[in-house]
């Protein structure tokens, strides 16, 4: 039998790119441990400067890759006690951050330009911490500074992680998997596309009605969507927020928008060529995927899916 098939392509990810459970939990244990010393400073200090730490990122999301080497974790900070400028603001919060865990060392706790990066010797991983200028606002609501860029962008991780909650209650494991295999596609491609687009851009192919228990036909599906799409169609959901309230102009060549707010369009940043580079990128998949389908050998099937899957791919 030539045709490559679901229970291949599970197999891969078990094997390949999913994170092993076992150290998923020992991820978590560190930013719970990092979260609990914390806790413990603010019970100790009520006046103390910053507020709460949040898991974030890809292995709170269930999204992580077998690659990943470092965390993401969110810290509350009380907005009206801190330097505005982020050259003053992240070294300030590696000095709160070390003064909540006495027991590390200084300069275990790294500012970055945008970040602080707290580096678990001994562990080989990193905890990037971004700071969350917080005012008070329901559903910790606040402005993120994201740590590549630098911008404040007004969200909140809370209801980010439940959007993924609800999403996986609807659609099941098999959504965040698919979305761990593009991520793993756009690594092989080295290509500019980031890990909220793409779950953006599955929870809108789900929500409208694509099968995603069939790995090979939801992936040439989600490539389908992005040839046939352009990545010219506005993508929103309204679960948190109104049609109304999006911007009644247009924000940019890509507009993906933040599930929690309305006016924060994702993918404002990407140019033209981004926007070609991927669907370029996607028709070349969905070509790979064409031709494996009328491969009379299970080998040139293989050779097909490794064009998407890389060559540690066999099939």
């Amino acid at each position: 039998m030539s045709e490559i098939t679901h229970d291949d392509i599970a197999q891969f990810t078990k094997e390949r790119i999913n994170l092993p459970k076992k150290i998923v939990d020992k991820h978590r244990k560190q930013v719970n441990l990092l979260r609990e010393r914390l806790e413990a400073k603010i019970d100790e200090d009520p006046a103390f400067d910053l507020i709460k730490m949040l898991h974030a990122g890809s292995v709170a999301k269930g999204t992580a890759l077998r690659t990943v080497n470092d965390l993401d974790v969110a810290v509350y900070v009380k907005t009206g006690k801190v330097p505005k400028a982020d050259s003053q603001l992240i070294p300030w919060l590696a000095e709160r951050l070390a003064e909540a865990n006495p027991n590390m060392k200084p300069d275990q706790f790294d500012p970055q330009t945008h970040c602080v990066t707290i580096n678990f010797r001994g562990t080989g991983l990193d905890v990037d911490v971004v700071p969350v200028l917080y005012e008070g606002d329901e559903d910790d609501c606040g402005w993120l500074v994201r740590k590549h860029t630098g911008d404040r962008v007004l969200t909140s991780i809370p209801l980010h992680l439940q959007f993924m909650r609800d999403r996986k209650l609807l659609y099941g494991d098999d959504y965040k998997q698919l979305i761990r295999i593009v991520k793993w596609w756009k690594r092989q491609k080295d290509l500019r596309f980031k890990s909220f687009m793409i779950e953006l851009l599955w929870a809108r192919l789900a929500a409208s009605g694509a099968s995603l228990t069939n790995y090979p036909t939801a992936l040439e599906d989600f490539f389908t969507y992005i040839v046939k799409s352009g990545l010219k169609e506005r993508v929103f959901f309204t679960d948190y927020y109104s049609v109304a309230n999006l911007p009644a102009s247009n924000t940019g060549i890509i507009e993906i928008f933040d599930p929690v707010n309305a006016s924060n369009n994702i993918a404002k940043n990407y140019g033209e060529a981004d926007r070609q580079a991927i669907v370029n990128a996607a028709h070349e998949a969905l070509d790979a995927i064409g031709e494996a389908k009328y491969a009379t050998t299970k080998h040139e099937a293989v050779e097909c899916w490794q064009d998407i899957l890389g060559r540690g791919f066999k099939g």
